[in-house]
């Protein structure tokens, strides 16, 4: 009896420590969000099936959708980081964006990756979060970036001076208390609005929660680029709480 006893409590703690582990073990999740109101990039077919890949080699789990329903608290609680990739126009209900700011103060994180500043123009809080709205772009083209901060987990592996082939926004409203990352060189193409101080990518901690923006990514080619790739890996790690 006495024996009996002893396994069945040997096995009762093997199976309480087997599933503590695997909570322990599981991945940390985001979700790519890329349903399009307006213009749809077609840099969004590539860019998907990358950061899934980018999950897999740095360990965290990717879900995708274009479903708005899918910004719920329930469905939301399930996520480190929610990335807007190349989002455009209005995308959420009222429903739905009070769910993402609940999101947000609750400590969620955010990705605004290209078009996600051509979205939500009616929701200031969004405005906010994502840290500007697109006014217009030239033609596609090189231009010269600026480093400014190269001690952030997104930008510390870029050159100083990063010269690249993409399209290039001008914004109509930028943010404050925004931490920038990336500048352009206004002198280095044709088309350029913003003046000599022109941000390109940024960070900050906004209503209770992490934001991370670049505007790098509208062509294929930058999915495939590995100087892109890391610094997108690095915001994301950043609004997952990952590092800074």
């Amino acid at each position: 009896m006495k024996t009996f006893v002893y396994l069945k409590a040997t096995l009762i703690i093997l199976l309480i420590s087997s599933v503590c582990f695997g909570i322990a073990m599981a991945n940390p999740k985001v979700l790519v969000f890329s349903k399009t109101a307006g213009y749809h990039h077609e840099s969004i077919a590539v860019a998907v099936p990358a950061v899934i890949k980018l999950g897999k080699e740095n360990g965290f789990d990717v879900d995708t959708t274009t479903d708005a329903t899918k910004f719920n608290t329930k469905n939301l609680k399930k996520y480190a980081a929610v990335i807007f990739l190349s989002t455009t126009g209005n995308v959420l209900n009222q429903f739905q964006q009070d769910a993402f700011e609940k999101y947000i103060e609750s400590g969620g994180g955010f990705v605004g990756v290209h078009a996600a500043t051509d979205t939500e123009y009616d929701w200031e809080w969004y405005g906010d979060l994502v840290g500007a709205y697109f006014k217009s772009h030239p033609k596609q083209q090189d231009a010269v970036l600026h480093i400014v901060d190269n001690s952030f987990i997104a930008t510390k592996h870029l050159p100083a001076e990063w010269k690249r082939f993409d399209e290039w926004y001008n914004y109509k409203y930028i943010a404050n208390n925004l931490h920038w990352l990336i500048t352009i060189d206004e002198k280095s193409y044709t088309g350029g609005e913003n003046g000599d101080f022109h941000p390109m990518a940024w960070y900050h901690e906004y209503d209770g929660g992490r934001a991370f923006y670049t505007e790098l990514g509208h062509t294929d080619e930058s999915f495939a680029d590995p100087l892109y790739l890391k610094h997108l890996l690095g915001g994301i790690k950043y609004a997952m709480g990952k590092g800074k």
